[in-house]
């Protein structure tokens, strides 16, 4: 497979930073991000590639050459004028899948199975996808099982919206240009993913490995701080990863009763700066709760969803996100007016039984050894003895209640801040 690279933009965010050298070339850790783009690459198996060059383009073909300074193949194609993020792939000639990535990112990913999910979806084109710091500036992507349905743009966000970004990486099938003809500028979000939509053959392939774009100077120095610290060569499937489990109502947001609407969420204060500490500790950060509402019929699936929708628009709001939400529907208690009796059921993933936490735990490859369940119930303290997990209760705590080893902490953030 071939990587098509789009190294062509003026970094005009980064000027202060890297004046008078084309944005690929702009150093991390005394690397240039494109460096680092054909490193990790290399490491999943790709040694063919196209960079699609235009600013100081020059530069870039003197620095890296024909690539076999690094043991791979590079030719490139140089815009005399901007093409846009797709207009260049239709004069490329590509006859096979090819992997397409921006070149002002910094990634690690398992190539090997986004292109099996490509492959077994039988796409035109499969986007990675994940939740960022910043969704509210980020082209979003809306799914109905993992197929792409339609894109919210960076502008008019709704209330409540899936933090589900565009990472700039995608597996392309040549099919997916045969269906137009551009020969200047095109979009390949507007002109290209969006009318596609209506094909049913375009996918999200949703991951929590490491992809951040260093596009202006905090992203820079942030992704900076994540090569460091090892967190970029950590954060791979092929890795188990440590996570902190958090519960919802009085964890993250003010408990107020059975949440039925996304206009009741209020975060707690602090939760995002909590979040993102532990982020940049290298752990995922995942909620797991309990939300009998659905089975007692007080709120749907669908309503269930918007909840969630505005709590991680709330917390992108401030710049944080979190990696997945794990939620049981299921109550065992009957003789509610609208409940839904096959929900009304003892199951293994209402806390404190562990169930959402190991779910978790195989689909985040996830060192349970390692990692935390945070609540503000004995339930939370239960179900994170039950998996394996330390346990924190947020809370004064009577020792004779609680299994031993647990912690406790007034509040998210003292926890993370203990770290």
């Amino acid at each position: 497979m071939k990587a098509v690279i789009l190294a062509g933009g003026f970094g005009t965010r980064l000027k202060n930073v890297c004046e008078n050298v084309p944005k690929p070339l702009t150093k991390l850790c005394e690397k240039p991000v494109l460096e680092h783009q054909i490193e990790a690459l290399k490491a999943e198996g790709i040694t063919d590639f196209i960079l699609v060059l235009g600013y100081l383009s020059e530069q870039i073909i003197a620095y890296f050459g024909d690539g076999k300074d690094y043991n791979v193949n590079i030719s490139y194609y140089v815009e005399e004028t901007p093409l846009g993020t797709a207009g260049a792939l239709f004069r490329l000639g590509l006859k096979e899948d090819f992997l397409l990535c921006n070149g002002d990112l910094i990634f690690n990913f398992s190539l090997k199975e986004m292109v099996a999910f490509h492959k077994e979806k039988n796409a035109l084109a499969t986007l990675l996808t994940h939740p960022n710091s910043h969704p509210f500036d980020s082209t979003l992507f809306l799914t109905e099982n993992d197929k792409i349905t339609g894109l919210l743009p960076k502008e008019n966000k709704p209330f409540a919206y899936s933090n589900l970004c565009n990472s700039g990486i995608a597996v392309i099938s040549p099919e997916l240009l045969d269906l137009y003809s551009f020969d200047g500028k095109a979009d390949l979000d507007k002109d290209v993913i969006l009318p596609a939509i209506k094909t049913g053959k375009i996918f999200s392939y949703k991951t929590f490995e490491y992809v951040k774009d260093m596009g202006t100077p905090d992203r820079l120095k942030s992704v900076e701080n994540d090569i460091q610290n090892g967190i970029v060569s950590a954060r791979h499937k092929a890795i188990p990863q440590k996570a902190v489990f958090l519960d919802r109502d009085g964890t993250i947001n003010v408990h107020k009763g059975y949440i039925s609407s996304p206009s009741e969420i209020e975060l707690l204060p602090g939760v995002a700066e909590a979040i993102n500490t532990l982020h940049s500790l290298g752990f995922l950060v995942i909620i797991a709760t309990n939300q009998p509402v659905i089975a007692r019929g007080e709120c749907t699936i669908e309503g269930l969803t918007e909840i969630h929708n505005r709590i991680e628009a709330l917390l992108g709001e401030k710049g944080a996100f979190v990696d997945g939400i794990y939620y049981c529907p299921h109550h065992p208690d009957s003789g509610f007016e609208n409940e839904i009796k096959e929900l009304k059921i003892k199951c293994d993933c209402r806390k404190p039984s562990p169930g959402l936490l190991l779910e978790a735990q195989k689909n985040f490859n996830i060192d349970l050894e390692k990692s935390y369940m945070v609540g503000d119930s004995l339930r939370d303290v239960e179900a994170g003895k039950n998996a394996g997990c330390t346990p924190v209760f947020l809370g004064n705590k009577s020792t004779s209640e609680f299994p031993e080893k647990t912690q406790a902490f007034s509040s998210l953030k003292e926890f993370a801040e203990s770290l």
